[in-house]
């Protein structure tokens, strides 16, 4: 084991060896600080309030370190980079799922959130020590957060993991983390100082930290001060001073703030919609969410101007449908989606399509202007406009491609999934692992290609004889082409090689023109083939030949393939040609900055496959020296293969391994994979979490 890793495994052990001996030293403290406040405590329901508290820690306390400790464990685990149990951070709320929470979700995630607060900003300083480190024993040159599985939220997650699992009230739980947050703190930050002392003593240096350039550096003259494109959250992101706390929203997102009745004075139209409070925190809503779009720079300006002129009439439905905005149905909500979503389609203004799309937005707004009692009526008919004109705008040729291209593409993967049953059948032979590499690789790749081929054809076919079956000539030439290819066998009968080789021959060279494999790759192989053939027939039995040791050069990992045709049907890239893209083009240093730092995307796609990317993603893609704007359009049902929607209707296509690859050389970028729409209320959830932070005087 390397040196830097034994030194990582070392420091966990040592970390939970550790935390055997603070674990008791932090219940015995707070127990002593629920004490204190229980003689401090003047009001006698307050006094009473630590008693119970007290008193439940007591006849928990041994379960609670032995609970402790499991969850810690497990969740140091699932905490390493590419878990796929990494927890959660309580920042990481979304507008959808607070919406699902109950009232004592909603709690617990708040006053998590504080403890979380309290705890790092007291082991602020030795944190970073530490994650410098275990990131250099991790093989990191570079400080990644989230690479430390012993960071603090980590910790006060597993801590509220054990405590939940007790048979005591959740205000008991919640006094018990509210008074032990500072100890808790301290005794981490304890434990890190004697974490970084010990890999310091075992050579482990501390990794250095990025210097990101800052988004304002690399800012178009289109973009908008203050956008958030990378790096922590900003506090003031929406506001200081809102009112909209974590539980105000969660109560406005179900309807629990609603009392009709409540209004002296209703006005027209707001007859059974609640109260004033409602009304209130559903225009702060609309608010929050239209200045999170306004210092979005992923949508040009003109659009983000434009977007700004429905806020009345947004706000308007907001004093009526109150949670419009959540109800994806609600066909306000739905303008504003599909308007957002087009825009994405747009890096310039001087992009075809872009006029004609910013005019129809223009006329949208002007129609919403109008003054009249009608305007919720007015959406559903603009929305059907809108959407009607986008698919129109689309030529019919090219509505036809991409259905030619989506037909192809489901034919290709199930080509391949076939091959890929055909290569196991070919490797389970008892004489395919004797028979040359080269062969072994031709078996498992192009022919597994044509037996899958024939099979389809086969299932779709009526009236053939046997022999007539392409499927079955193309395996009953196995045996001969296996022996003939071995040495030794051959050799030793070469009247039955001269017999076979023609059919044999033949029979390759049908199968491989049935899937239109290129001539000269098929060549090659036809070359290497009638080497051994030739050496076989020279050979001498004195000689006594003998084959080669088998290969040690693995058979070639089986990766989707496609015949000339579908490629140019598909738009294919294919993966040689991406492999092999000269690495000398800057990239996407100087294009238009995203929303998250790449840095951080790149993080998120190596523990998200692309093949869970979702339909609907907005990626840019470096190709002929610029960034190009694309959609992924479709994807196969095994993720094997996605469709792009291109500039000017075009359509692209690639392979997993293909999508991996461009990533990789910083050459596709994701712009949107979950809606302008949606990730501003997401922001809209951050911020009313970190009021519900400031409420409480932290």
């Amino acid at each position: 084991m390397d040196a830097h890793l034994q030194a990582f495994d070392a420091c966990l052990k040592e970390a939970l060896a550790q935390t055997r001996e603070w674990v008791p030293r932090w219940l015995d403290r707070l127990h002593g600080d629920l004490k204190e406040k229980e003689l401090s405590a003047r009001q006698l329901g307050d006094k009473q309030v630590f008693v119970e508290a007290r008193t439940a820690l007591e006849s928990h306390r041994d379960l609670i370190a032995t609970r402790f400790l499991a969850a810690l464990g497990d969740s140091v685990g699932n905490a390493l980079p590419g878990s796929d149990a990494q927890p959660r951070r309580a920042q990481s709320v979304s507008f959808d799922e607070l919406e699902l929470m109950g009232d004592d979700q909603v709690q617990e995630t708040v006053e998590l959130a504080r403890v979380q607060q309290i705890v790092n900003m007291t082991v602020d300083h030795e944190i970073v020590e530490l994650t410098a480190r275990l990131c250099t024993a991790q093989g990191m040159h570079s400080v990644n957060a989230d690479a430390n599985p012993l960071r603090a939220d980590v910790v006060v997650a597993a801590l509220t993991k054990s405590l939940k699992g007790l048979n005591v009230a959740p205000a008991v739980r919640s006094r018990w983390m509210q008074t032990g947050a500072i100890s808790l703190g301290n005794e981490l930050q304890a434990l890190y100082t004697h974490l970084s002392a010990l890999l310091e003593r075992m050579g482990v240096a501390a990794a250095g930290y990025n210097v990101i350039q800052a988004p304002h550096a690399r800012a178009t003259s289109d973009a908008a001060p203050g956008r958030r494109t990378g790096g922590a959250p900003e506090e003031t992101g929406l506001g200081a001073d809102a009112l909209l706390t974590l539980d105000h929203l969660h109560q406005l997102l179900v309807g629990n703030l609603e009392q009709p009745g409540a209004d002296a004075q209703r006005e027209p139209g707001t007859a059974g919609t609640g109260n004033a409070m409602v009304r209130t925190l559903a225009s702060e809503v609309v608010s929050l969410m239209l200045k999170q779009i306004a210092a979005d720079e992923r949508l040009l300006r003109p659009v983000r101007e434009m977007l700004q002129d429905m806020k009345p009439a947004l706000l308007q439905v907001a004093r009526t449908e109150p949670r419009f905005f959540a109800d994806r149905q609600n066909p306000a909500r739905r303008l504003l989606d599909a308007i957002t979503e087009h825009s994405l389609a747009y890096t310039n203004e001087q992009d075809r399509g872009y006029a004609a799309f910013s005019r129809q937005v223009r006329n949208i707004i002007d129609t919403l202007q109008k003054p009249g009692p009608d305007l919720a009526d007015r959406f559903p008919g603009l929305l059907q406009h809108f959407n009607r004109s986008q698919t129109e705008a689309m030529a019919p040729e090219q509505v036809q491609a991409r259905g030619l291209a989506v037909k192809t593409l489901v034919r290709v993967e199930q080509r391949n999934l076939l091959a890929e049953r055909v290569a196991a059948e070919f490797r389970s032979r008892n004489d395919f692992s004797r028979s040359p590499g080269v062969v072994r690789r031709f078996l498992t790749g192009p022919w597994a290609q044509v037996v899958a081929q024939a099979r389809l054809e086969l299932a779709n076919a009526t009236g053939l004889s046997t022999s007539e079956m392409p499927a079955m000539r193309y395996t009953d030439i196995l045996p001969d082409l296996l022996w003939s290819s071995q040495l030794a066998l051959a050799s030793l009968n070469r009247p039955r090689l001269v017999k076979i080789i023609p059919g044999v021959l033949r029979t390759l060279r049908e199968g491989l023109d049935s899937i239109d494999y290129p001539r000269e790759q098929a060549e090659a192989f036809f070359q290497a083939l009638m080497g051994l053939h030739e050496a076989a027939y020279k050979t001498q039995r004195a000689e006594l030949p003998q084959d080669s040791p088998p290969s040690q050069q693995g058979d070639i990992e089986l990766e989707p393939w496609m015949q000339p045709a579908e490629a140019r049907d598909t738009g294919f890239l294919d993966d040689i040609a991406l492999e092999s893209q000269p690495d000398t083009q800057p990239s996407f240093v100087d294009t238009q900055p995203l929303q998250r730092d790449w840095v951080d995307l790149k993080a998120e796609l190596v523990a998200q496959p692309p093949s869970q990317l979702s339909v609907g993603t907005w990626v840019d893609m470096w190709q002929d020296g610029q960034a190009v704007r694309c959609q992924i359009s479709w994807a196969s049902p095994h993720g094997t293969l996605f469709l792009f929607a291109g500039p000017h209707g075009r359509s692209l296509s690639m392979t997993r391994r293909g999508l991996d690859r461009l990533i990789e050389q910083d050459k596709l970028r994701v712009v949107a994979d979950h809606g302008v729409v949606n990730e501003a209320l997401d922001e809209v959830t951050r911020q009313a979490w970190l009021n519900s932070i400031k409420a409480s005087g932290i």
